[in-house]
């Protein structure tokens, strides 16, 4: 019998390698996603946050090198806002709040020659607007979106009114023929997220392509020397998320960034617990997910498809295979997918072509694992031998 501390629901017929039976999960749970980029996650596993979401379970999407060529990471800063600052909300029209409808709690009229008793002199109001536009921007540099502030109740073009919104998102207005491309893919990213209905948070370490790797060969070889995985970040972030479950990518294909996030997770393993405040033992809520198109390109099938790249994962743990049954899902990751459409005609040339390759690659992982003949992605989860 897997752990209870296992993700896998009834609901997504999840079966391991032993033939384990499914194990429910808690409501309460929480799940966190790294991604070395925008979309790694909805590509690879979009059917298992469609179904975690489906079944009110938590998720979060950490997306690492989503920074552009001057991204620059102050350390202070970053443990300031880890705190707190930079995690997408999401708030359903439910529980929007219309201030509108609070009355005042005593008349108040206005005195002679001048406005109500609350307002100031126009000078004064743009000084506070200057300054409450600097804080919010502070606020939210490391979320996936901005929105200014508003110190008064009057509409403005960059400052709509929260109550006339029907929930939270980017106002950033840009030409796509000439935004760029690293927010522009971030943009994408938050749409997804939205419709996933999954936290954002963006780490905005710089792409590959922005620290010196050029063409594939540097992009598909080894990391340099002083390209250390990002491992303090990543364990800064997960900790303050307090997850039940984190999913690192396997390295299928060889990108530096999804080999840097990897063993950023294998080192993270290997942490031992302090004596004062322990940190959780990490190896229980660890998986490592199959990274799409790059397992349905080179035929993925096992551990040992990954040859020079072989996972060495501390001793006492070894990695199992287990399958999430998507197939009441397929359809929602597939239209996720379209909303990456730079990405879609990249990497499959057309929407079509990305429809079958979703597909076709979630049959074979199905029937790899004796799921019927429905559609599965695959995990690589950490078991203690």
């Amino acid at each position: 019998m897997l752990a209870s501390s296992c993700p896998w629901s009834a609901s997504t017929v999840i079966r391991s390698d032993r033939a384990a039976g499914p194990v429910l999960s808690s409501p309460a749970m929480t799940h966190v996603f790294v991604a070395p980029h925008p979309d790694d996650v909805a590509l690879s596993c979009g059917g298992l946050v469609a179904s975690l979401r489906e079944l009110g379970q938590s998720v979060t999407i950490l997306t690492v090198y989503s920074g552009g060529p001057d991204a620059t990471l102050d350390s202070a800063d970053y443990q300031r806002e880890a705190l707190g600052f930079g995690t997408k909300t999401l708030h359903p029209n439910s529980q929007t709040f219309d201030r509108g409808n609070i009355g005042s709690e005593y008349p108040v009229t206005a005195t002679v020659g001048s406005g109500a008793p609350w307002e100031a002199n126009p000078e004064r109001i743009a000084a506070t607007q200057d300054r409450a536009n600097t804080q919010a921007r502070q606020f939210w540099q490391r979320a996936a979106w901005s929105r200014s502030a508003n110190v008064t109740n009057d509409a403005h073009d960059d400052r709509p009114l929260p109550d006339e919104l029907p929930t939270q998102g980017t106002l950033t207005r840009s030409e796509l023929s000439t935004a760029d491309a690293t927010a522009l893919r971030k943009a994408e990213d938050e749409r997804w997220a939205y419709f996933i209905e999954a936290a954002l948070v963006d780490l905005d370490l710089p792409d590959a392509v922005h620290r010196g790797y050029e063409g594939d060969e540097g992009l598909l070889g080894a990391p340099f020397e002083d390209d250390a995985p990002p491992v303090d970040i990543l364990r800064r972030e997960i900790l303050r998320l307090e997850p039940q479950q984190v999913y690192f990518p396997l390295g299928i294909g060889g990108h530096v960034d999804h080999r840097l996030c990897r063993d950023a997770g294998l080192t993270l393993l290997g942490d031992t617990r302090g004596w004062v405040m322990p940190a959780p033992d990490l190896a229980p809520m660890v998986s490592f997910y199959e990274d799409f198109p790059y397992a349905w390109w080179t035929g993925f099938s096992g551990l040992a498809d990954l040859a020079d790249q072989a996972i060495d994962v501390p001793a006492g743990l070894a990695l199992e295979a287990r399958y999430a049954d998507i197939s009441d899902q397929l359809e929602r990751k597939s239209a996720g997918l379209k909303m990456y459409p730079g990405e879609v005609q990249r990497l499959f040339d057309s929407e079509q072509s990305m429809l079958d390759a979703v597909a076709g690659h979630a049959t074979r992982v199905a029937e790899a694992g004796g799921v019927g003949t429905g559609a599965a992605e695959r995990y690589w989860s950490i078991t203690r031998t």
